[in-house]
């Protein structure tokens, strides 16, 4: 399929591995030239040339902490003009609700809500006045089903769905479309974290771990990066332009809900 977005620029979050590297690699294939941001320099930097090389697009990069005012700064200095926009953050660590305190509940929200909502607000006003634009926000599946030791994302991530569900329907008259992915286990570094975290307090090996959470999946095993690049692809497509303020799982069925 065409998606249609070749020539368009984009901005992918959190994306020299995991998830946000999935996203960069299936636009990059769309043949959409990319700003490619993330913390650390040398992983980022390894997989644009990557991208380059097998894709032959344009991809500039910087590092830089999105959750700060001064990384923020930097990003949208080099991204001005995208039509895409792709957030995208690590997951705050997880506990119990006796472990957090009001520092832990700000950095957060610092992380998967507010920084999002400080690119949509700087990116949006572009994208309407050409009047075509996407945004995709890499959310959790703890916003549609939360889960007891991830508080901190259960609220953050909660939170920006809120303000997603009000702001798409806002642009969407502008040709401008937000929509929101929800993923399950994902056979990336958060999983590696997850998993050593139940080893540890159960005494069972990585192995036997992961076993477990699979058990506890209909697909039977975790999703891969490139399935969820595809998705995300998708959503920032010229077919996809009906879509407004939608919260899409990928999580091999995982969240037992009808609806």
């Amino acid at each position: 399929m065409d998606l249609g977005i070749k020539g368009k620029r984009a901005l992918v979050c959190a994306s020299s591995k995991g998830l946000g590297l999935g996203c960069a690699e299936a636009l990059a294939e769309a043949g959409v030239d990319l700003v490619m941001n993330a913390r650390g320099s040398e992983a980022l930097e390894a997989a644009a040339a990557d991208i380059r090389s097998r894709f032959g697009v344009e991809v500039a990069t910087v590092a830089a902490d999105v959750t700060t005012v001064e990384g923020q700064a930097a990003v949208l200095k080099e991204a001005e003009g995208v039509e895409i926009l792709v957030t995208n953050a690590g997951g705050p660590p997880p506990g119990l609700w006796s472990d957090w305190d009001r520092d832990d509940f700000i950095k957060a929200l610092d992380s998967n809500m507010l920084a999002p909502i400080a690119l949509m607000k700087a990116l949006l006003p572009g994208m309407m006045e050409k009047g075509w634009g996407r945004v995709v926000n890499i959310t959790s599946q703890s916003v549609k089903a939360p889960i007891p030791a991830l508080g901190l994302s259960n609220s953050a991530r909660a939170g920006l769905t809120g303000y997603v569900a009000g702001t798409a329907r806002q642009v969407a008259g502008s040709g401008v479309n937000i929509n929101n992915l929800q993923p399950g286990i994902h056979a990336t570094d958060r999983a590696v974290s997850l998993d050593t975290g139940v080893s540890k307090a159960q005494g069972i090996s990585m192995d036997e771990a992961k076993a477990n959470r699979c058990a506890t999946i209909p697909a039977g095993r975790y999703g891969t990066r490139q399935e969820f690049g595809s998705t995300c692809a998708f959503l920032c497509s010229q077919q996809a332009g009906f879509m407004v303020g939608q919260n899409i799982l990928l999580d091999g069925g995982a969240t037992n809900s009808t609806m």
